[in-house]
């Protein structure tokens, strides 16, 4: 096997290439091969993408958060895996265990790579001295964005398999995504409790956060502080700026008028 083949474009589906893509990963042939190829991609990927998440409070967050959102998404389809298959059955699938799993990690490299894709961007704002809140926000930002396409495949797959494989009835499509946002929850959930990811620069490196508030709170705590910051910033320029400007004083006409022999008192 080639190291190429665990990055060929053809692991991801895209506009033109759906049908087969979801054709391959629902074929029973080469199901393990097919597994492994995708599994080292996404850990590498998200690998890659916790170094750079990290690096904002230093080398030792970075190393920690690159292992650690890898982890994250690894328990995320442990825990909500089995309800998915167990759903499946019932409803009468004719898939197998390992097309199954393939058919989640799909979802899950595509994910993964389109998060990498945004690396650069993070990058930019890390090397300009963006502030901790408006990168937090960036960082859902791009794992919602990402999330959406992933999730997306994993429906678009079953429901190719219901509709041209005929595996199971048409229901299913409409279960299994109730089933996906119960993912994407318990996915927030598990970020929450393994945070922090980015740290904060100028405190000493923590493993894990402290379990107070949620992640909805956080996120509404951030986008508060990030608009006050701003204002903040737009004030102490303002100041700033009034600082500079010379204030003017009053003429003083005494020493004009004693020049021309005049006392300050007019006589």
């Amino acid at each position: 096997m080639k190291i190429g083949d665990f990055f060929s474009l053809e692991n991801y589906p895209t506009l033109s290439n759906s049908e087969a893509f979801f054709n391959k990963i629902v074929s029973e042939e080469s199901a393990a091969v097919r597994l492994f190829n995708q599994l080292v991609p996404l850990l590498i990927f998200l690998f890659l993408y916790g170094l750079v998440m990290g690096a904002y409070q230093g080398l030792l967050q970075s190393v920690i958060s690159a292992f650690k959102l890898p982890i994250l998404f690894i328990l995320a389809l442990l825990i909500c895996f089995p309800a998915f298959f167990i759903i499946q059955f019932i409803l009468g699938s004719r898939l197998k265990i390992k097309q199954v799993v393939s058919i989640v990690l799909s979802g899950f490299v595509l994910m993964s790579f389109i998060m990498l894709a945004f690396t650069p961007i993070v990058v930019i704002f890390l090397l300009t001295g963006s502030n901790y809140y408006f990168l937090h926000l960036l960082h859902v930002a791009i794992f919602v964005f990402a999330g959406i396409f992933g999730m997306n495949t994993i429906v678009q797959a079953l429901k190719y398999s219901c509709e041209i494989k005929n595996v199971y009835p048409k229901t299913g499509v409409v279960v299994f995504r109730f089933w996906v946002v119960i993912l994407a929850f318990v996915g927030i959930q598990l970020a929450w409790n393994f945070r922090p990811f980015l740290g904060v620069r100028g405190e000493p490196v923590q493993l894990f956060g402290q379990r107070e508030g949620n992640f909805y709170t956080a996120m509404i705590d951030s986008i508060r502080k990030l608009v006050h910051s701003d204002r903040a910033m737009e004030e102490k320029n303002s100041q700033g700026l009034e600082e500079q400007i010379p204030q003017t004083q009053p003429l003083d006409t005494t020493k004009i008028r004693q020049l021309f022999g005049d006392s300050p008192n007019g006589k």
